[in-house]
């Protein structure tokens, strides 16, 4: 602004030559700094990050396997899971003990193939399920094999743990 703008000029109407300046109060422009607002965001971000613990895996100390209350494996469907490393997907057989040749890798395929075990043996008379999983084995991966034998309605699931030889 220039100093003109600044300043009103009034002229009284009884005097000629005298002339009354008022100035103008001057306007301040609104202006938000975000900045710190950013700040504190950031350190809140990192205070966060800091401070959340990273668990790629928790480890989990299983107590020993102990016998419950049995089932007759005559009576039963017996799938065996057993475990074949890290990062590699665990070997399943439809069968008791690992007997025969493992179901593919693919858990499409196992999960059409368990299925289609557990129809089968429904219908021979079959209504109990046994999975048998090493105790290395993760849980999910026991899991989805029983999410699997679930599907089939009018099956009786239990688990048992398979000790290495």
């Amino acid at each position: 602004m220039s100093r003109n703008d600044e300043r009103l000029s009034v002229a009284l109407p009884g005097d000629a030559g005298e002339v009354i300046v008022f100035r103008r109060p001057k306007r301040e422009e609104a202006d938000l700094d975000i900045t710190p607002m950013i700040d504190v965001t950031f350190l809140l971000l990192i205070f966060f990050l800091v401070s959340a613990t990273v668990e790629t895996a928790t480890a989990v100390d299983l107590p020993p396997a102990k016998f419950g209350k049995g089932v007759g494996v005559q009576g039963s469907l017996v799938i065996t899971v057993a475990d074949r490393g890290p990062n590699v997907p665990p070997a399943v057989y439809p069968a008791d003990g690992k007997v025969g040749e493992p179901l593919p890798d693919d858990p499409e395929t196992q999960r059409e193939l368990i299925r289609q075990a557990v129809t089968n043996a429904l219908q021979s008379g079959k209504s109990n399920v046994l999975i048998k999983a090493e105790r290395s084995l993760r849980h999910r991966e026991v899991a989805r094999i029983m999410e699997d034998v679930a599907q089939v309605e009018g099956v009786k699931l239990y688990i048992g743990v398979l000790e290495r030889e």
